[in-house]
């Protein structure tokens, strides 16, 4: 019979103390965890461009007599309370993540922490979701909802990247100057989304039929400088690409930036398309998708520049894959210090 009082003192520890997950479950339940951040984007996404974010008229329950979506709320109210039902599906994958990494052993308290983390920002989010429904659609409130989802994404991306890899401290596999344009472009990279943020609260799918307040920039000059953004990115991601050619680095690497180069490009075409098509739905809810796989293929790059080992519980038979880039402990980087005089 289990102790059902150490279990409910602290379940995490209790499950930890008798269950050590492989390798490849501790990378699968980080990746879960990674998924839903992006569906519960995009799903919160076709909220807004179904016109349904006041489909559920109150927060926390759905109306002011239920708590769920009834059939006189239609459709609207179903696609906003079933968006609603996703965070659930979140809260478990990142509980699973959270178990994982605790239970992994030997002892990994960084990644732990990391898997907490995305805990409490879905936490905060689920705050702000319910603050943007009762202040009915604020386009401030609906910008900082959305950016909180991508501090989501941020850690579920680097909890990811850090389930595959050790804990050693890390080691460059690039040159200072290589590292600091990574850097500037993770950074244009962020400008960007901010900016296509103000893009949508400045546009025409308010998240409802009635009259939502819009933010008072001008809508055109804001996506030529969202484009502008979007050009610097892509020619930073080719220079950074460049670079890591001229200095023979690690396949890694160079992997990740033609990754991302390929990625921009393609985000790059549907967001001119839907531009020049006056932002129809399907192509506004791709385009949010492809914005989740521009960041974290830039978060993938910018980690790629650095290793960290073998995860600690790596099996020698293959069971995990090896960090990206890494190489074995002491083995200098290739191109290293070439990159680091330029």
């Amino acid at each position: 019979m289990p102790n059902l009082l150490t279990f409910a003192r602290n379940p995490v520890a209790y499950i930890a103390e008798r269950w050590t997950p492989a390798q490849r479950i501790l990378e699968r339940a980080t990746l879960a965890a990674l998924v839903m951040s992006v569906v519960i984007v995009v799903t919160g996404g076709v909220v807004r461009l179904t016109g349904s974010g006041l489909g559920c008229e109150t927060w926390p329950k759905c109306s002011s007599d239920s708590l769920v979506a009834t059939p006189e709320m239609g459709l609207h109210g179903a696609i906003e309370f079933g968006n609603r039902l996703l965070t659930y599906v979140l809260c478990a994958a990142v509980g699973w993540a959270i178990v994982a990494a605790r239970s992994a052993e030997p002892r990994r308290r960084g990644l732990s922490r990391l898997a907490w983390t995305q805990f409490w920002v879905v936490v905060a989010n689920g705050l702000m979701g319910g603050v943007t429904v009762l202040m009915e659609l604020n386009p401030y409130t609906v910008a900082a909802h959305f950016l909180l989802a991508t501090v989501l994404l941020t850690v579920a991306t680097v909890t990811w990247l850090r389930s595959r890899e050790g804990d050693e401290g890390p080691r460059p596999l690039a040159g200072l100057r290589i590292r600091q344009l990574a850097g500037v472009l993770t950074a244009v990279a962020a400008a960007l989304i901010v900016v296509g943020t103000m893009v949508t609260g400045a546009g025409p799918h308010a998240g409802d039929s009635s009259d939502v307040p819009r933010m008072g920039v001008d809508w055109e000059l804001t996506a030529r400088a969202h484009a502008l953004l979007a050009w610097a990115v892509v020619g930073l991601t080719v220079l950074l690409w460049l670079a890591l050619r001229a200095v023979d680095a690690p396949r890694g690497p160079l992997a990740r930036a033609r990754e991302l180069l390929l990625v921009l490009l393609a985000q790059g075409a549907i967001g001119y398309v839907q531009y020049f098509t006056e932002l129809p739905e399907v192509l506004v809810a791709l385009h949010l998708f492809g914005s989740c796989l521009v960041w974290i293929a830039v978060l993938r790059m910018l980690l790629s520049l650095r290793e960290r080992g073998l995860p600690p519980a790596a099996a020698p038979a293959g069971d995990s894959a090896p960090a990206v880039g890494a190489q074995p402990a002491g083995s200098a980087p290739a191109g290293a210090g070439a990159s680091s005089s330029r």
